[in-house]
């Protein structure tokens, strides 16, 4: 009996570590990406300029309207 609390135990505390390590990485942790995913992609910058150059081409083609 005492076998299988202590797999539970085990059990819990594993998972209560995983969740918890899962918040602190989301909310406390330094991430070079500047974003809350940490992945250091595109949503770390934003080129305003380039953005809007699309959007402008998007806009400006003959298919643009339909």
């Amino acid at each position: 009996m005492w076998m299988q609390t202590l797999i539970i135990g085990l059990l819990f505390a594993a998972a209560a570590f995983y969740v918890g390590r899962l918040f602190w990485r989301a909310f406390f942790a330094k991430s070079a990406g500047g974003c809350a995913k940490g992945c250091g992609g595109a949503c770390s910058a934003i080129d305003v300029d380039r953005l809007q150059r699309t959007i402008e081409l998007a806009a400006s083609r003959p298919d643009a309207g339909k």
